[in-house]
């Protein structure tokens, strides 16, 4: 009888757990190995529903990371940052969706701390395909940061929970002017939850 009590709020707990919404999980095979992220959805809802769309249609597939940049190859910039860059990259032949609009870090909360991933974009509200995760604090990066004269920053979505090595060993590849050379192949990108 003294049991009872204990074990309905073990029932309780159990239950309000497992109806938490849970957010999105992908997995981004390439191939150097898997990198697991966790997307961000009640905080980005735009930006993680135009990349789950790129996910679900396959546009992903064979796309590639193309781009490092790392404390010694940004001669030219005041402000520097650690990321790696992916995507479908920029030929005209590409299908991409329209652009969306920008969700900054002031709104959404979500900073550009390590292993986080985010819209690379030119323009605030230009943002399509392109992303990048960070290797380390990028604070620069947040609204109000200083790496983009505008001042809004990049719209952070998620977060690598799996696979920072492989983001790593990424970072850490041959390149020239920012440039991997090769680009590393992403095989796939998948929601796995």
């Amino acid at each position: 009888m003294k049991n009872k009590p204990i074990l309905f709020l073990v029932i309780v707990f159990t239950f309000t757990l497992s109806c938490k919404p849970k957010n999105p999980i992908v997995l981004m095979e390439t191939e150097l190995g898997e990198i697991e992220i966790e997307l961000f959805q009640k905080e980005a809802p735009l930006t993680v529903a135009n990349f789950l769309e790129y996910v679900h249609r396959g546009l992903y597939a064979d796309s590639k990371f193309y781009r490092v940049v790392t404390m010694d190859n940004q001669p030219n910039n005041d402000v520097k940052i650690e990321v790696i860059q992916g995507g479908l990259g920029w030929g005209e032949q590409i299908e991409r969706l329209d652009s969306i609009p920008m969700e900054t870090t002031e709104e959404t909360g979500i900073k550009h701390l390590n292993g986080t991933i985010s819209m690379a974009r030119s323009t605030p509200g230009s943002a399509t395909s392109e992303f990048f995760i960070c290797v380390g604090e990028q604070p620069e990066l947040d609204f109000n940061g200083l790496r983009n004269p505008d001042g809004q920053g990049f719209a952070a979505f998620g977060k690598v929970i799996k696979g920072m090595d492989v983001v790593h060993k990424i970072h850490q590849s041959p390149s020239k002017n920012q440039l991997l050379n090769p680009e590393i192949i992403i095989h796939h990108i998948t929601k796995s939850k």
